[in-house]
């Protein structure tokens, strides 16, 4: 095999791969709490304590995965299309 087809089948692999993962789990963690939902703090003592809700998921911990946000926008964009 040459390099480039090499190359080609992995990127398709990868690309099913997270397709897979979108269509099977379309939450991931959030990358900013780490699935806490609040960002952790230390008192003056050093010991962990909550902090502020996490803004970014909204206090959830999880959030949607770039491929599934592509495909929802795609799926409304298509049916908003074909009315």
């Amino acid at each position: 095999m040459t390099p480039i087809v090499l190359a080609v089948a992995c990127l398709i692999l990868v690309t099913l791969g997270y397709a897979s993962v979108c269509a099977g789990s379309p939450f991931g963690t959030c990358r900013k709490c780490h699935g806490f939902g609040f960002a952790t703090t230390t008192d003056r003592k050093g010991r962990p304590k909550r902090g502020k809700t996490c803004r970014r998921c909204k206090g959830r911990g999880k959030r949607v995965r770039v491929g599934r946000w592509l495909y929802n926008r795609a799926a409304r964009i298509y049916r908003e299309g074909t009315r």
